[in-house]
């Protein structure tokens, strides 16, 4: 077998071919980015031979391209994290350019972790769109305050006197007092500029929640389920649904809690059997399943009686962070009234 490593740029990848049983290398190309220089690439990997498979660098935003490209023309193709191919970087680093090394330390790091561990490629579907939505949303709603703190500040100095609840100018009631308000007034500089960036808030809210709408949508079809657990709104599944894209790229639980970085890997402490969490996991995932631990530790009986115990409450301290073991153990009366305690 012969794995193909691709070290990716945005305007040409690299390749390199290694034999799976030795590691030789067979050659190397660098092709522009492009239907024709896909094309090439896939003439000359065919010209190597018939079995291989394509080890990418896992930075989809330059690789997607040519990952799509290869899918369908039903090339095997497997995606490498970067931070994998470290190590072969170090043991193979040259001087001038390093493309082609990196592309030899992708295939290289390919076979060291196994391809058929490694996570397989697929054309995306829904979850691709689900993933999308989510991000655009969050790049909104981080856009928001900004714009948001300098108009109270454009208040303030316009009306001192004038106290606003919290998140007050988001409500439709709210901005459409000010916004007649701004517009009954003299329109000096600081006027205008306020009900500019009135209406910027306005027109970020409307397509945020219109965002929330389409993704409560898409994850009600794609994953209903998801959806009757306790503590998982549509955003957490949607998050959940766009990071993880698919389950079935894992071949069991326990790979999936890695991806996650919720796995306990054990850990020698004399005769101790301790464990700690795999930190190497996807943050993303990982805040996910952080927001739904913490509203079960609030609202959920079962998990909240089982969570008391101090060996769960210990391993949902390390990890989710304090916050989670306090939520667990300091529950409201009307909630615990009746069970056991630790």
């Amino acid at each position: 077998m012969i794995v193909l490593g691709a070290d990716m740029h945005k305007r040409s990848h690299t390749l390199a071919a290694v034999a799976a049983g030795t590691g030789e290398l067979l050659g190397d190309e660098t092709i522009a980015v492009g239907e024709r220089g896909f094309a090439a690439a896939l003439d000359w990997a065919r010209g190597l031979g018939d079995d291989r498979v394509w080890a990418l660098e896992d930075c989809r935003h330059v690789s997607g391209a040519f990952e799509r490209f290869l899918l369908v023309h039903g090339e095997r193709v497997v995606r490498v994290a970067t931070r994998l191919m470290a190590g072969e970087r170090r043991a193979g680093r040259d001087r001038g350019k390093s493309d082609r090394i990196d592309a030899i330390a992708v295939a290289r790091a390919a076979l060291r972790e196994g391809v058929e561990r490694l996570p397989v490629a697929e054309l995306a579907g829904v979850e691709l769109d689900i993933r999308l939505l989510v991000d655009h949303r969050e790049r909104l709603v981080r856009m928001r305050p900004a714009l948001y703190n300098d108009l109270l500040w454009h208040l303030h100095d316009l009306w001192p006197e004038q106290r606003f609840p919290k998140c007050a100018l988001l409500s439709k009631k709210w901005s459409a007092t000010v916004g007649r308000r701004l517009a009954r007034a003299e329109q000096t500089a600081r006027m205008r500029i306020a009900r500019d960036e009135l209406r910027h808030v306005r027109e970020l809210s409307q397509t945020v929640d219109a965002l929330e709408a389409q993704i409560a949508e898409l994850v009600a079809q794609a994953a209903p389920q998801l959806l009757a657990e306790t503590g998982v709104g549509p955003l957490t599944a949607g998050k959940l649904i766009g990071e993880i894209a698919g389950a079935q790229r894992f071949t069991s639980d326990a790979k999936l809690a890695r991806a996650g970085g919720i796995a306990p890997i054990p850990v020698s402490s004399g005769n101790t059997n301790r464990h700690r969490l795999d930190r190497g996991g996807n943050r993303q995932i990982n805040t996910a399943i952080h927001r739904v631990a913490i509203t079960r530790a609030r609202c959920h009986r079962r998990v909240s009686r089982i969570l008391q115990s101090a060996a769960a409450a210990w391993w949902l301290s390390t990890a989710f962070g304090p916050a989670a073991r306090t939520a667990a153990i300091q529950l409201p009366d009307r909630v615990t009234s009746g069970w056991p305690t630790a």
